[in-house]
């Protein structure tokens, strides 16, 4: 009964859609506004619906009913409740209806909160969207149901994958898939500012929440994948370049390039065009994505479900959007034509425009690495790969320049600045970038890219502190204030500006965490024994015990280490090599000791003789990587509090200045 009340709901649900999006643009070419206020109520209507249908598949799960093929195929009697809950996204069919449940939860909630404050693109955004979630409905009914029966029912289910068996389940799809969504709104904003000729800030403004969530959102999905694969698969490493990671990795980069890109809109008018091809390409970035993972052209541990049929739906999908959204700015492109020019390369104006090209030109070779392989298997019998020697070699020196544009522009003013005084603010500095060069030579940094990254730390982190020392110290000298007084006053007129440079020191945090984990890694790959004992770093390990163990759908054989480090630190670690009970493919679950300055990471690997191989990892500064992130979430929260009101005095400064 449940599964079939979820399947009615979403007929209903793309019934009501087709309504959204038909009744919005009737009510535009009659002039007749109720016809619009169908397409809202619509909206809402079709959000219930599909949280219905959502809550039926759940419900299905915990309930085990084995007659519904997806419950089948992704749960089992011996399925822990705590992952029963969020079987629903362990395949393609069940994640493509939390997608489709995401965008109409963001539609539902743009249609309320712009309703009033932007009357005249909302019946275009109404059924832009409309047209994009009636794509996947559409999908979901006749290509991937997760609705589908299946008798007579088998006594037992199929089991989630191994992989998936992991809390990193629960976290990381659903923020990927929230970023994901989430620029669905800003891109149909901006396609309503092209049809209605509005193409000024006014939509720049109402998005520019959206699309921090939607980045924020994207980021944090990015780091619980990174973490999941760091403790769940074994290696030892978190980023692997996985073209499924790729994937999720290019609509992040233009999306950081677009939240960049309209301050200058907002501030000089400029980038208009540009900034529609960049929220247009995150877009469409982010369709890709699921283009990637479920039309089975990858093999990647990501891509767990595949069809390539359903696949070539989506390309033609994403094509579609395609076609549309660059038509329009292309035909329309007259409206966003702008006087305003840039006065000087020294400004900040022109870090910004550097950053974009960094960025996109990032992204341009993620996308060429990720594609190539397919290009050369479609196209000849030969398969190719591309790893990490190619992105390493590529893509870090284009990280290392936006490294040095993030500590340009702080101190850079807009419009334009003279070489004299730039120079001038740049003195200490470039002084503290030498400082950090001899650092990394006393920390035995020997690689060129590492010893440029720390320099750049110190450089960055340097022009961050002064920006916010002068503007606490006018502040002390304005209002009489004490230090933290003024510094929180400076952050609360401007939570945008200065949260945005807590992100920027999360980055760095995280740069110094790379470079730890990637260049100090030692690695022991050794036969132990009970009480054999192995050295790696300052750490001495002895195997303690090698047993069996169980729970309620695996048995695994449990390593257990005593670790102690010079100076008296002691810990326990215990590392599984486990088989499920519905699958033959053993797993590795890690055993991770961390602290401060790295991790101690052990697996369990294969029997050798009488005895057991093992790899030992000693991560240096691993664990900043995490934090990092953690400081650029505090970050983007602070900017997401942020009001409109800073941004229309920014307006009207920018209108006098082009006047």
């Amino acid at each position: 009964m449940w599964i079939e009340l979820g399947h009615f709901s979403t007929i209903l649900a793309l019934i009501l859609t087709l309504v959204q999006w038909v009744s919005p643009l009737v009510g535009v070419a009659s002039g007749r506004p109720v016809w619009i206020r169908v397409g809202r109520q619509a909206a809402f209507a079709t959000f219930i619906l599909l949280t219905i249908a959502s809550g039926c598949l759940i419900t299905s799960f915990m309930i085990h009913d084995f007659t519904v093929k997806y419950v089948t195929n992704h749960a089992s009697l011996k399925l822990p409740v705590f992952y029963l809950a969020t079987a629903m996204w362990g395949g393609h069919e069940g994640s493509l209806l939390l997608w489709a449940w995401l965008l109409s939860l963001y539609i539902a909630v743009a249609a309320w909160r712009h309703w009033a404050t932007h009357p005249l693109s909302m019946p275009w955004i109404l059924a832009i969207t409309a047209a994009l979630l009636t794509g996947f409905l559409l999908l979901i009914l006749f290509l991937s149901s997760p609705f589908d029966r299946m008798f007579p029912a088998p006594p037992d289910g199929r089991d989630l994958n191994p992989l998936l068996q992991d809390p990193g389940m629960v976290f990381h799809p659903p923020f990927l898939y929230m970023g994901y969504v989430g620029f669905a709104i800003p891109f149909a904003f901006a396609m309503a500012a092209l049809i209605t000729g509005r193409t000024g800030e006014e939509w720049i403004l109402a998005t520019r929440r959206w699309t921090l969530f939607s980045w924020a959102m994207l980021t944090t999905g990015i780091v619980f994948g990174a973490y999941w694969a760091y403790y769940e698969l074994g290696w030892g490493g978190y980023w692997a370049w996985d073209p499924v990671e790729n994937a999720s990795f290019m609509p992040w980069l233009t999306g950081t390039a677009f939240l960049h890109s309209i301050m200058v809109q907002e501030r000089r008018q400029m980038f208009k065009t540009w900034n529609l091809f960049l929220i247009t390409t995150t877009f469409a970035l982010s369709l890709l994505g699921t283009f990637l993972v479920r039309s089975g052209v990858l093999s990647s541990v990501h891509a767990f479900a595949s069809d390539p049929g359903k696949g070539v739906y989506i390309l033609v999908f994403m094509s579609v959007v395609l076609l549309f959204s660059f038509g329009l700015l292309i035909v329309r492109s007259d409206l966003v034509q702008t006087k305003v020019q840039m006065e000087s390369m020294l400004s900040r104006e022109s870090t910004f425009l550097f950053n974009n090209l960094f960025l996109v030109v990032g992204t341009t070779t993620v996308l060429l690495g990720t594609l190539y392989p397919l290009a050369v298997e479609t196209f000849s019998t030969a398969k190719v790969s591309v790893g990490a020697p190619y992105y390493n070699k590529v893509f870090i020196p284009i990280m290392l320049g936006l490294l040095i544009l993030m500590g340009i522009g702080p101190l850079i003013p807009w419009r334009s600045s003279q070489w004299a005084t730039t120079l001038k603010r740049f003195t200490l500095p470039a002084v503290l970038a030498v400082v950090g060069v001899v650092v990394a030579i006393v920390l035995n940094v020997n690689h060129t890219y590492g010893v440029i990254t720390v320099a750049l730390i110190f450089f960055v982190l340097t022009t961050h502190l002064q920006d916010v020392f002068s503007g606490t110290r006018l502040r002390m000298q304005k209002e009489g204030t004490n230090p933290l007084v003024a510094l929180m006053a400076l952050i609360n007129r401007n939570k945008r500006r200065y949260g945005g440079l807590i992100v920027h020191l999360g980055v760095l945090i995280m740069a110094a965490g790379f470079i730890g984990s990637g260049l100090f890694q030692e690695e022991r790959t050794l036969v132990m024994k009970v009480g054999d004992g192995v050295r790696n770093g300052s750490w001495h390990l002895t195997l303690q015990s090698i047993a069996p163990t169980a729970k309620r759908n695996w048995t695994a054989t449990e390593a257990t280490f005593v670790a102690k480090k010079d100076g008296g630190e002691e810990a326990i670690l215990k590392t599984q090599k486990r088989v499920y009970s519905e699958f033959q493919q053993p797993t590795s679950e890690a055993a991770i000791h961390s602290t401060f300055w790295e991790d101690l990471y052990v697996v369990l690997g294969d029997p050798v003789g009488d005895g057991f191989s093992f790899r030992v990892y000693r991560n240096p500064l691993v664990g900043w990587v995490w934090w990092g992130s953690g400081v650029m979430a505090v970050g983007a929260f602070i900017a997401l509090l942020q009001g409109r009101r800073l941004s229309r005095r920014q307006r009207v400064v920018a209108q006098g200045a082009a006047a």
